[in-house]
């Protein structure tokens, strides 16, 4: 799986903070943290965090980052962390799709039931989020697709399909093993499910992935993303961790290439000459090439802003 000829190099790494803090009745932060998906809107980039209800807009143009904000959630909070005492009610948004529409929605983990919901993104109507119980349920049934602990960490739209990245760093239980795996579902239903226009989506398929792992850890998809030339690009994390609710060091990160047959070829993400132990969650593809990606990196320190940098990859 690891590819001799692949290469991959993480730089240019800067945090994410806000160009004016939040008022503090928004019950923000200052900064960008626990990014955990990205997709390019036009000439933004909008950020999903897993532990504070908001998107971030960066603009490449300028550096300006600003927050848009979703509904309060338990307690009348945006922000959700241990320090607070309130984690376990964080809907943890982990996967962002960029629908034909413009609409982006960002895709909470499954991995509890505060984590089945949706966040939706337009500019004819405010951000909403939708309850998600349904389509959870759906995918946790699935046990070739969650296997012992559902965790969803991607979301990519490709030829009419969806594409939902399955991360496999449960723990095992009822006698399933952890899986890393992607289904697919159809993108037209899907929408007519979001818009409540329609039944549930069901999987047209689900194809599992052995993707090794690190010191002893598995890896797991952590985020993908369509290439320019119709190819996936996933980035996957060794994380040194009990179970999916759990943060722990990480090991190491990869990138690979999702070929249109199904082959994944991989390798290891360098930053400054060493395999990088930096938690890659969120990719998307720079436009006007097939080798360069933003990314962010969120370092599981609520006091500390998350990162967004530049994924080189050469074949």
């Amino acid at each position: 799986m690891l590819d001799p000829a692949l290469h991959a190099a993480v730089d240019e790494l800067h945090p994410l903070a806000y160009g004016e803090p939040p008022a503090p009745h928004h019950d923000l932060p200052a900064h960008v943290r626990a990014a955990s998906a990205i997709r390019r809107l036009q000439r933004h980039l909008v950020i999903v965090q897993d532990d504070v209800n908001a998107f971030a807009i960066f603009d490449p143009e300028d550096g300006d980052v600003f927050p848009v904000m979703l509904p309060r959630g338990p307690g009348e909070r945006r922000t959700f962390d241990d320090i607070i005492g309130n984690k376990r009610h964080k809907m943890d948004l982990e996967a962002l799709a960029l629908l034909p529409d413009e609409r982006l929605v960002a895709f909470g983990s499954g991995a509890s039931a505060p984590r089945e919901s949706l966040a939706v993104l337009s500019r004819r109507e405010p951000p909403f989020v939708r309850d998600g119980a349904e389509l959870y349920r759906s995918l946790r049934a699935q046990s070739a697709f969650a296997g012992s602990q559902l965790n969803i960490e991607g979301a990519v739209v490709a030829g009419g399909r969806l594409l939902l990245f399955q991360r496999g760093n449960g723990a095992v239980s009822a006698g399933r093993a952890p899986n890393n795996a992607i289904a697919t579902i159809d993108l037209e239903t899907f929408v007519r499910w979001l818009d409540s226009r329609g039944p549930l989506p069901p999987l047209l398929d689900v194809t599992p992935f052995d993707l090794g792992e690190i010191g002893g850890s598995p890896l797991g998809f952590t985020d993908a993303a369509l290439a320019r030339d119709g190819r996936i690009a996933v980035i996957a994390c060794a994380e040194d961790s009990a179970d999916a609710l759990t943060d722990g060091p990480v090991l190491g990160c990869r990138f690979g290439w999702l070929e249109p047959g199904g082959a994944l070829r991989m390798t290891d993400v360098i930053e400054d000459g060493r395999p990088t132990r930096l938690k890659l969650e969120g990719i998307e593809g720079r436009p006007d090439t097939t080798g360069e990606f933003d990314v962010v990196a969120d370092g599981d320190d609520p006091l500390a802003p998350s990162l967004l940098g530049r994924l080189a990859v050469r074949e």
